[in-house]
C-alpha cells in the first residue's frame, strides 16, 4: 500500500533538492508509514538544518507519521524571526551561529 504526501523546502533547504523539485511543491511516494524525520533524511537534508515543519499549516514534531495527502512545509534556521511559540521540533528553536 503506498501513499503521497506533498512537500515544499524553503530557502537553503534547496540546495539539497534535485534542479527539479527546489522551490516548489513536489509529491513524495510513501510505501510505509513514515515520520517527518525520516521523510526529510530521505530527501537529503539534514534534520539539524530544519526549524520548522508545518503539515497542513500546524506546527507537527519530527516523529509526525505522514498521512495521504499531507502537505508539508519544510523551514530552514529561522534567523530574524522569533518562531519559538510555534515550532514543535524541540524545546527552543534553532540559533543561527555567527
Amino acid at each position: 500500500m503506498s501513499y503521497t504526501a506533498f512537500f515544499r523546502l524553503y530557502e537553503e533547504l534547496n540546495d539539497y533538492l534535485p534542479v527539479s523539485k527546489r522551490k516548489t511543491i513536489f509529491s513524495l511516494s510513501l510505501k510505509n508509514p513514515t515520520t517527518i524525520d525520516e521523510a526529510i533524511c530521505s530527501l537529503g537534508v539534514p534534520p539539524e538544518e530544519v526549524d520548522l515543519v508545518l503539515v497542513n499549516s500546524e506546527s507537527v514534531p519530527f516523529d509526525y507519521i505522514i498521512t495521504e495527502g499531507d502537505k508539508i512545509s519544510v523551514y530552514p534556521i529561522f534567523e530574524s524571526l522569533d518562531i519559538s511559540s510555534v515550532t514543535k521540533l524541540r524545546d527552543k528553536p534553532l540559533i543561527n551561529k555567527p
